[in-house]
């Protein structure tokens, strides 16, 4: 069997007893450093880079090593396209629609608003056209990506006050990813892209009427729910955001076929391994946030639709003005469409009658 099929199919525990360690052990001493957007006390999506470095680290057996460094350590966490590109640092980790002011097709390698859930996305990336297409809209950023993560479908975030209807956002600070601010732009939102190492200063003094980051654990970490008491769902902008591994394109090709295959191996630990500890720990949190005096709310009826109507007009004008976004787009598209034509027969319905019954 060739070796980066074994790694890929056995998995890291099974790669020291399929006798690869003598060809990893013949590699070269190799040392990356790697940019997080992300600050270190979120220990889930921070964690995902850690969890790929100690995985590559094992792997070779020491001779690989990578250094995780926290947003703002190396280099502002917007900044990691750009580090990455120019060779700053050999790798990032981050959300691709944080680079939406780069070019909106970013964020199909990301999430968009009313996109896909984290398993179609998967999907689209290992067994669809994704990665072949984001690829090759990377390619002139000399970027090579990898999916290192997903948090899975969130919440819609936190308000001072109720948002019964769309009138209610009209003047609202809101933070937000940069392609959900686009649709909510016509409601008379205003949209705010910041860090998330600087959302509660940001809340507290007002500066923000409201934001959204992930999800109740990691929420609860960031102490929003002492000064917001609105808490709404869905995030319908986030169904299943996927945050990637980006690799310098020189440094990439610079890489053995062993260590090309054990940094995928890593990655796509990291890409389920974030998922598992999102899915276990954001309902304990959302219980305690209950608890202790958080107001559950859902968007209305009225707030769907108007979004779900100005995402739409955003994807129509990107068709016609953008050509990259237009060539990932149709194959996103359709992928998405067949998805959940699927999934309307088996997990929807089957999740549906799941959550009416008391276990």
């Amino acid at each position: 069997m060739h070796r980066r099929s074994l790694i890929q199919t056995t998995g890291i525990a099974g790669i020291l007893a399929a006798g690869i360690a003598p060809a990893v052990h013949a590699q070269p001493a190799i040392r990356w450093r790697l940019a997080s957007s992300f600050p270190k006390s979120l220990d889930t999506v921070y964690g995902a880079a850690e969890v790929f470095a100690k995985s590559v680290g094992d792997m070779t057996g020491g001779k690989f090593q990578i250094s995780v460094h926290a947003s703002g350590e190396l280099m502002p966490a917007f900044g990691v396209v750009d580090g990455v590109q120019n060779a700053s640092v050999e790798l990032a980790h981050t959300a691709p629609y944080y680079f939406y002011g780069k070019d909106p097709t970013f964020c199909l390698g990301c999430t968009v608003p009313f996109g896909m859930n984290a398993r179609q996305q998967n999907a689209w990336m290992y067994e669809g056209n994704g990665l072949k297409l984001m690829r090759a809209f990377y390619a002139k950023y000399n970027i090579i990506n990898l999916p290192g993560g997903n948090t899975g479908a969130q919440m819609g975030g936190w308000f001072r006050k109720e948002i019964k209807s769309v009138a209610d956002l009209k003047g609202l600070k809101f933070r937000t990813n940069p392609f959900a601010g686009k649709v909510l732009e016509p409601f008379g939102v205003v949209p705010q892209s910041i860090p998330a190492a600087d959302l509660y200063p940001a809340l507290e003094k007002g500066t923000l009427d409201g934001l959204e980051w992930v999800g109740p654990y990691d929420d609860q970490k960031l102490g929003f729910n002492k000064i917001a008491p609105f808490y709404y769902y869905p995030g319908w902008w986030d169904g299943g955001p996927e945050v990637d591994f980006f690799i310098n394109a020189k440094a990439w090709e610079g890489l053995s076929a062993e260590y090309k295959a054990i940094v995928e191996t890593a990655a796509a630990h990291a890409n389920i391994t974030m998922t598992a500890k999102y899915d276990a720990r954001n309902p304990v949190a959302l219980k305690q946030l209950v608890a202790s005096g958080t107001k559950l709310r859902p968007f209305s009826q009225d707030v769907m639709n108007a979004a779900f109507k100005s995402a739409q007009q955003i994807y129509a004008d990107l068709n016609a003005s953008n050509p990259e976004w237009k060539k990932v787009y149709g194959d996103w598209s359709k992928f998405l469409a067949d998805q959940n034509a699927w999934f309307r027969y088996t997990e929807g319905t089957f999740d549906r009658f799941m959550q009416q019954q008391k276990l």
